[in-house]
């Protein structure tokens, strides 16, 4: 497995680089430092065989978050995981957005790290729990209720439930989400529907926000709740 670390503080990557290696022994890293060196990595021809970039948000010869845009638009494939000092639920929210699988904030435990990276790995997105607090205190905000066994038929809060999700998914975000709900990896997704898997991979990640849902499992059970899959 070969990873990008793209970080401009020496102590960050080594440190990176010694709880990733728990993921295997045949795990390799390429690093970039900075805007030059990051563009270089993407831009390699070996980079066609990375499976994972961790990029920090503020790094020397960046402006704002466009070498996060360039490297999900290089690198369709490749589940991006932004690396942050930064805890602002609004900044996850837009780079998340963007297409990235992920945002670790430092000032998280490598072991938080570690399990936010195999989570993305698995084909899933990490949202942190602050963000998903402060999703879950937002003004007017609804908490999906847990179906009775006892009655199949759906209630009118059920109704307009159902109503409202499908107001936040795409027919094609629709089309993946039942190909999910049948148990299809992302290989077999795209080769359905005719896309990327880099293409899957974002629609999976803005399904799971609109979801409020951290994974693929997750999202299954709350496409049940949707009429018609």
């Amino acid at each position: 497995m070969r990873i990008l670390i793209a970080d401009d503080h020496r102590l960050i990557v080594e440190g990176v680089k010694l709880k990733l290696a728990e993921l295997g022994p045949d795990t390799e890293f390429v690093i970039a430092m900075d805007m030059a060196e990051l563009r270089e990595a993407i831009h390699a021809p070996e980079a066609s065989s990375l499976e994972l970039a961790l990029v920090d948000l503020a790094m020397p010869g960046v402006q704002g978050s466009e070498h996060l845009a360039e490297v999900v638009e290089r690198l369709p494939d490749v589940p991006v995981i932004v690396l942050s000092g930064s805890e602002d639920p609004s900044l996850m929210k837009d780079l998340l957005a963007m297409g990235v699988q992920g945002f670790i904030p430092k000032a998280y435990s490598p072991d938080v790290m570690l399990s936010a990276v195999r989570l993305v790995l698995s084909g899933g997105v990490y949202v942190p729990p602050l963000l998903l607090q402060e999703r879950a205190n937002g003004a007017g905000a609804t908490p999906m209720p847990t179906p009775s066994p006892a009655s199949h038929a759906p209630s009118p809060s059920q109704d307009s439930l159902e109503e409202r999700l499908r107001k936040l998914l795409t027919e094609r975000q629709i089309d993946v989400l039942r190909l999910l709900s049948q148990g299809k990896p992302n290989k077999l997704i795209a080769r359905d529907l005719g896309i990327s898997e880099g293409t899957v991979k974002i629609h999976l990640a803005a399904i799971f926000r609109a979801l409020n849902v951290r994974n693929r499992v997750e999202a299954v059970v709350a496409s049940r709740r949707i009429s018609g899959i």
